[in-house]
């Protein structure tokens, strides 16, 4: 399982999220049809785009609780003073990832910055 891990400010554009999901896969040369589900934290179960994106993509979005965000967090590779404040976890996108790839999951590298978004590729400890 391949998981696209997305954190963001308030009211990003789904243009901005898909365009952050294919830098993400890019930078590690993989495509969008290599993703299992998408994933974000629970404070974004409100974001549109997040949604409209996995529905564009055909693909689940995965809403991450907060005691499994911060059973991950250690793990995760990059770190934000300000997700670990409003989230809980150093990343949301990486905490969100990792979480959602489940047990034995990895993080292929640190997220991708891309404007307001942020995406996390992870996979679950099968597929390595």
């Amino acid at each position: 399982m391949m998981v696209a891990g997305i954190g963001s400010r308030k009211g990003v554009s789904v243009e901005d999220v898909l365009a952050a999901i294919e830098t993400a896969l890019e930078a590690h040369g993989l495509a969008m049809t290599a993703l299992s589900a998408l994933a974000t934290a629970s404070l974004k179960q409100n974001e549109r785009a997040i949604f409209s994106a996995g529905r564009e993509l055909a693909l689940p979005v995965i809403v991450i609780g907060n005691a499994a965000l911060k059973a991950v967090s250690s793990r995760t590779i990059s770190r934000s003073d300000l997700s670990q404040a409003l989230a809980g976890t150093p990343s949301v996108s990486e905490a969100s990832a990792l979480a959602a790839a489940g047990a034995g999951a990895k993080l292929l590298g640190p997220r991708t910055v891309l404007g307001p978004v942020t995406c996390a590729i992870a996979i679950s400890g099968d597929a390595a």
